[in-house]
């Protein structure tokens, strides 16, 4: 992968644009709850906004793992794997049921760097969620490239522990999450995501490498976003968050927060085994 190569892809853009209808905020509290931060008369829950406008392209411009095809707007970065690695969503307003909403997004960087796993690419898209009233939501979001994962063994990954596992300790307060199949269609249905790993078993085992499917990264935000919300009283000015390892479904996991000496809320997902999954900091 050579950055210099994809410099004419910076500063591309393109504007979308959706209506919080009722119909999508019922579908989302479904999803969600009990697991949502309470909402002021007028207003709706915090991170339904990555609910909106989501890329809607023909079977044709699918790729294999269920992603629509780069080239369009995103570059066309030659590494196969696809994931959230983190980002930063600044809260200026809240939408309110029935806002047109218009996102504005922009290519802002592409970078490349080495890890364990070996080459990784890294693509830095801006958005700006706008209603009538002005700009709501801005938002810096970290898509991460990878190679493909190695040739299967023949062995079946370890699956998900699905036991019980003490909660972690060091946190002011926490929510237990069953992380179950349903869960998962439904927030893919939400989000009309159909990145095979959170859907088809054989794919993410067998082609991808998962010992399970995958919770979805901006589903994992926002249950951090909303128990920071539920913590704080409303919806933090800036809530930084980045992907540790992946969430595997199949048992619960846990979301957590814990107040800092400053103020903030430094939160977190962890699987029941014990590992972090993503980490995030809240400040008002």
């Amino acid at each position: 992968m050579d950055p210099t190569a994809l410099t004419s892809w910076l500063g591309r853009t393109r504007e979308s644009e959706d209506t919080l209808t009722p119909r999508l905020l019922e579908a989302y509290r479904a999803t969600l709850s009990p697991h949502l931060a309470p909402a002021a008369p007028g207003t709706v829950p915090p991170a339904i906004h990555w609910c909106l406008a989501p890329e809607a392209v023909a079977p044709s411009r699918l790729g294999t793992d269920g992603h629509p095809l780069t080239r369009d707007f995103l570059p066309p970065i030659p590494l196969p794997r696809r994931m959230w690695a983190g980002g930063k969503v600044e809260t200026a307003a809240s939408l309110r049921p029935g806002d047109r909403v218009v996102r504005r997004s922009k290519i802002a960087a592409i970078t490349r760097k080495e890890g364990r796993s070996g080459t990784l690419g890294f693509v830095t898209v801006e958005h700006e969620f706008a209603t009538e009233r002005g700009v709501a939501i801005r938002e810096r979001q970290d898509l991460v490239y990878r190679d493909a994962a190695p040739a299967p063994s023949g062995q079946r990954p370890a699956a998900a522990e699905a036991a019980e596992a003490s909660p972690p300790t060091d946190c002011d307060q926490l929510w237990r999450v069953p992380a179950t199949s349903v869960l998962l269609f439904r927030y893919s249905a939400l989000t009309f995501n159909s990145h095979r790993i959170h859907y088809d078993l054989p794919y993410a085992i067998g082609v991808e490498g998962y010992a399970g499917l995958v919770v979805h990264g901006p589903l994992q935000a926002s249950l951090l976003l909303n128990l920071a919300a539920t913590i704080g009283g409303r919806v933090p000015r800036v809530f930084d968050y980045r992907g540790v390892a992946p969430l595997i479904a199949g048992g619960v996991f846990f979301v957590c927060a814990r107040r800092e000496d400053d103020g903030s809320l430094r939160c977190w997902t962890q699987s029941a085994p014990g590992v972090k999954n993503m980490e995030a900091l809240a400040t008002w």
